[in-house]
C-alpha cells in the first residue's frame, strides 16, 4: 500500500491538531504511517506544548514545527515562507481548522452576532484561502490541499447554527480554489466527516444526539472513527486520487445517503 500511496519522504504540512482526538491527528497518524514527512503548524504556546508530548508519545519525529494564526494573514505569510526556506518544496496541506464563539452555538441562530458570524468565517473558511494563497508557490505539481468539512454545510442541523454556515462557504471556497488552482495540476477537495468527539465538537450542544442518531440511521450502523478519515484523507493526497478535485467526500458510515 505505501508503494500505491506513493507519499514517501513527501513533505506534508498538517495543520489543526489541537489534542489526541483531532481529525488532524488522526489524518497525521495515517501520514506517519504512509512514511510521509510531516511538518505542524500550531497558533500558541500552549498548542505547541500539547502537540509536542503528542509526538513523543507517538514517536513522530516532525520534519518542521512552526506557529502560525490563521486569522492574521502576515503570520500565514510568515509561515509558509518559513517552511519553504528549511524544507523546500511541499506536496500537500491539510487544513483542520474551524472554530466559531461558544455564545453563537448556544443561541438561537437568528441571535448570532455579526462579529460572532465573521470571525466563524474568518477562521474556518476564509483561512483556506489565506492558506492555499501563501502555500502555492511551495506546492509541487500533482500535490493535494484537504479540507475538513461536516453534514451541517449541507444540511440545517440542530444545534450545529454558525459554524454550519461557515462550514458551507468553506466547501464552496474549495471548489473555487480548485477551479483556480487546477492549471497547476493542485488538486483541492474536502472531507465530510461523520462526527467525531473532536474539541470542536463539545461546543455543539446536540453532538451526543448526532452519534446516537447515526448508528441507528448509518447504513453501517456505527459511526466513523478518527482512523477511518485520516485514510481517506491520504489517499486524497495520494496518486490514487490524481483526477479528483473539487470534490466533498464524506467519511460517515454512508449517513448523509439516509439522514
Amino acid at each position: 500500500m505505501e508503494d500505491l500511496l506513493q507519499l514517501k519522504n513527501k513533505p506534508i504540512v498538517i495543520m489543526g491538531v489541537a489534542n489526541q482526538r483531532s481529525l488532524a491527528w488522526g489524518v497525521a497518524r495515517s501520514l506517519h504511517k504512509a512514511g510521509a514527512k510531516l511538518i505542524f503548524t500550531y497558533r500558541k504556546e500552549r498548542s505547541l506544548s500539547k502537540l509536542n508530548k503528542l509526538l513523543e508519545e507517538a514517536s513522530i519525529n516532525a520534519e518542521l514545527v512552526v506557529q502560525c494564526d490563521v486569522n492574521d494573514d502576515e503570520s500565514i505569510h510568515g509561515a509558509f515562507q518559513q517552511i519553504g526556506e528549511k524544507v523546500g518544496k511541499i506536496h500537500g496541506v491539510i487544513h483542520s481548522i474551524a472554530f466559531a464563539h461558544g455564545e453563537d452555538l448556544k443561541a438561537s441562530f437568528a441571535e448570532t452576532s455579526r462579529s460572532g458570524y465573521a470571525f466563524a468565517q474568518d477562521t474556518s473558511a476564509y483561512s483556506l484561502i489565506a492558506v492555499a494563497r501563501e502555500a502555492k508557490p511551495f506546492l509541487t505539481d500533482g500535490s493535494s490541499i484537504v479540507t475538513m468539512s461536516a453534514l451541517g454545510a449541507e444540511r440545517a442541523l440542530d444545534g450545529y447554527k454558525v459554524m454550519g454556515v461557515a462550514k458551507a462557504a468553506l466547501e464552496s471556497s474549495m471548489k473555487y480554489l480548485a477551479l483556480d488552482l487546477g492549471e497547476d495540476n493542485i488538486r483541492v477537495n474536502a472531507i465530510s466527516a461523520g462526527p467525531i468527539r473532536t474539541l470542536a465538537a463539545k461546543g455543539i450542544p446536540s453532538f451526543n444526539q448526532m452519534l446516537k442518531e447515526i448508528e441507528e440511521k448509518a447504513p453501517l450502523k456505527r459511526n466513523v472513527t478518527q482512523e477511518e478519515v485520516g485514510d481517506m484523507t491520504v489517499t486524497l493526497l495520494s496518486p490514487l486520487s490524481r483526477a479528483v478535485t473539487g470534490e466533498v467526500v464524506h467519511v460517515d458510515c454512508g449517513y448523509s445517503i439516509v439522514g
